[in-house]
């Protein structure tokens, strides 16, 4: 029974790994949380309507060049049993590893390379005149990549072992792992070793996900506010009802539960600290925080689920106590045009003039923005 226990478990540590790398080979920008992204800058967007062309310029963005670094370095995650290798915030590799036995557990902290082996020979800890040298009996494998004194980083002739808490500390590989490993580091490289339940990862088109995995050392209680807090850093947290969330931890699975895709949300050509969220093809906007931006009067009936403003009405959809309001209803509610570009923004542009094809755009006899903003109170619903 252990034994089939052990290959379902090898089959779910090989999926994740796959899943987790597809969604993860991002550039420096899309791998960081929102907080710690740059602002793109110079996005002209043309947008068709009924009459005419409309450019859309937000090309006034500052500008926040940050250079982007190829230094190489190692993460292992003791909780999901994966060792990922970045280059700068990218991450170029992902393997299974077996780590140590809850009664041996691999020591978490901020290490380095600090020696290589080719061919290494095993001494046993206990009585040092016990030696194997290298060859298929070798517990180590073909590969050493030492961290932290006498812990390491190597193959293994129990390859079944892998992805398990079975070691006496050190981080075990297949053996085609390690040898893919070995020459990508050097002696100087960078080792962190952590323990963290809650693994979110943002794919190349901005889909974000999050894992939760077992507690293999009992090390961490993870709560529903503890995953929002991690989504918080994405500006997904909203599109993750506190039900879901909660049934994830209790299986913790560690498979892929995908929230929105999150874009950066420019508004008049100011970036608004929300993000535009798209599920399952439809554009969300939270409808406060772009009424703020453009300066208008906004009204919630919690009960009808209706926004109102000076231009008039749209459902509203409520997230996690927020309201959004859907990209298609935005231009309507706050005479706007909305476009996602190509540098994957979603970019929104006040319509404040006609077009007259005989004397050219007229200004609106009404303003587009002369009714004072009203903050709304937030409406928790049954």
């Amino acid at each position: 029974m252990m034994k089939r226990k052990n290959v379902l478990l090898r089959k779910i540590m090989l999926l994740a790994c796959v899943l987790i790398l597809t969604v993860s080979i991002v550039s420096a920008a899309e791998a960081m949380p929102l907080a710690a992204q740059s602002l793109s800058t110079g996005v002209t967007v043309d947008i068709k309507t009924a009459d005419k062309t409309v450019q859309l310029d937000n090309a006034g963005l500052p500008a926040k060049p940050v250079p982007v670094s190829t230094e190489k370095k190692i993460g292992i995650n003791l909780a999901s049993r994966i060792l990922i290798l970045y280059e700068g915030s990218t991450k170029i590799r992902m393997y299974p590893v077996g780590v140590g036995k809850t009664t041996t557990p691999t020591p978490t902290g901020f290490y380095y390379v600090q020696n290589k082996e080719m061919d290494p020979t095993w001494i046993d800890p206990d009585d040092t005149s016990i030696q194997i040298p290298s060859g298929p009996e070798n517990p180590l494998g073909y590969r050493w990549i030492g961290f932290y004194g006498t812990y390491g980083i190597h193959g293994t002739n129990r390859p079944g072992t892998v992805g398990l808490y079975v070691s006496n500390g050190c981080v075990r590989m297949h053996e085609e792992d390690v040898e893919d490993l070995y020459p990508l580091v050097r002696v100087g490289t960078p080792v962190t070793v952590y323990y963290d339940r809650i693994v979110i990862d943002s794919a190349p088109d901005h889909t974000v996900a999050y894992y939760i995995y077992p507690d293999g050392y009992g090390w961490q209680q993870v709560s529903v506010q503890d995953v929002k807090k991690a989504l918080a850093g994405y500006g997904v947290e909203n599109f993750a009802e506190a039900p879901a969330i909660a049934a994830k931890i209790g299986a913790s699975d560690g498979l892929p539960a995908y929230v929105a895709k999150a874009y950066d949300l420019i508004v008049d050509g100011r970036r608004l600290s929300q993000r535009a969220l798209e599920k399952d093809g439809i554009m969300y906007v939270p409808a406060v925080s772009v009424a703020t931006a453009l300066r208008l009067d906004l009204h919630w009936n919690g009960s009808g689920r209706v926004l109102t403003s000076p231009y008039g009405t749209a459902p509203g959809i409520v997230k996690s106590d927020v309201v959004y309001v859907k990209g298609t209803d935005a231009a309507a509610l706050f005479h706007v045009m909305g476009q996602l570009t190509s540098d994957l923004q979603y970019v929104m542009v006040s319509v404040r003039q006609n077009v007259s094809e005989d004397k050219g755009p007229q200004k609106k006899t009404e303003p587009a923005s002369a009714v004072p903003v009203k903050q709304q109170t937030k409406q928790k619903t049954a």
